[in-house]
């Protein structure tokens, strides 16, 4: 059972108590530590957290609690985490004509995306995808794929060298068009063998 955000707060009270007095608080102390409003509340938490295996305690002995080994084993677990998510910049995207795709060996640091490994990110080159509040600047973060549905934002492989960044439509006779989100722009029209896909877009990041 998974701790709730006070019940963490307990235990990491009492761990910090322990370790810089080498005893157990009293329940006083707990209350005052914690700004609890009565003991009856402190008795409560002793409760659940012996529950879930996270506290010991002896009976009738007063500064008895202990702090069971999963705690410190999950602390462990937690530290040896990495403290931010990665992922690989692998390059440039054109949002105007396709440029000339090469893999970089930069990251970027997304902690708030899940660390799905298929994900990667690319820096927007060009006015292209304007009306999709896609910019010159922006990155967008893509999911690796080889397939894709009418109207799916995609980075297309052309020709099996040049990438762009357009919604995709597959239209009569085995044609692709790659559509820019720009009324000033044509659409690419290529046929469907001549196109890879080779991702869809997951979200798009703007650094000001």
């Amino acid at each position: 059972m998974a701790l709730t955000k006070r019940q963490k707060e307990f235990l990491d009270f009492l761990a910090g108590f322990l370790e810089k007095r080498g005893y157990s608080p009293s329940y006083e102390e707990i209350a005052e530590g914690l700004s609890l409003a009565s003991l009856a509340t402190v008795h409560k938490h002793i409760m659940a957290l012996e529950t879930k295996h996270y506290v010991k305690r002896g009976f009738n002995q007063s500064r008895s609690l202990e702090i069971a080994p999963r705690y410190y084993e999950e602390q462990r677990q937690h530290r040896q985490q990495p403290a931010s998510f990665e992922i690989p910049l692998l390059g440039r995207i054109a949002a105007g004509s396709p440029v000339e795709a090469i893999a970089g060996r930069d990251t970027l640091n997304f902690s708030d995306f899940t660390g799905d490994p298929g994900t990667y990110a690319l820096q927007v080159r060009g006015e292209s995808m304007i009306e999709d509040h896609i910019c010159d600047g922006d990155y967008v973060l893509v999911e690796h794929a080889t397939e894709a549905r009418d109207g799916d934002i995609v980075v297309a492989l052309v020709d099996g060298r040049e990438t762009t960044l357009k919604r995709f439509y597959l239209e009569a006779g085995d044609r692709v068009r790659l559509q820019p989100a720009n009324a000033s722009m044509p659409p690419i029209f290529v046929g469907r063998a001549a196109v890879a896909i080779q991702g869809k877009v997951l979200a798009v990041l703007r650094k000001y």
